[in-house]
């Protein structure tokens, strides 16, 4: 099973930032829906957290990335 959650990682982290939101969407709607089992829910808020904080990781890294222009015209990374 730790074989399953690993390859399910791996996965997670080769989405793009939209692929990761449009998932994100799909798990909310998977949790709003009333026939949903506790332990499905449970599992589903477990996948929507760590897309989440792919995503966070993801904006983090754009932000450092980011250039800012210095007082002088030139570049400074932000």
């Amino acid at each position: 099973m730790a074989k399953k959650k690993e390859e399910t990682s791996e996965k997670e982290q080769a989405l793009s930032l939209e692929e990761a939101f449009a998932q994100i969407e799909e798990v909310i709607g998977r949790l709003e829906a009333e026939d949903i089992t506790l332990e499905q829910s449970f599992a589903e808020y477990n996948r929507g957290m760590a897309l989440l904080a792919q995503c966070n990781e993801t904006i983090d890294r754009v932000e450092k990335k980011v250039l800012k222009i210095n007082e002088d015209g030139g570049l400074d990374e932000f």
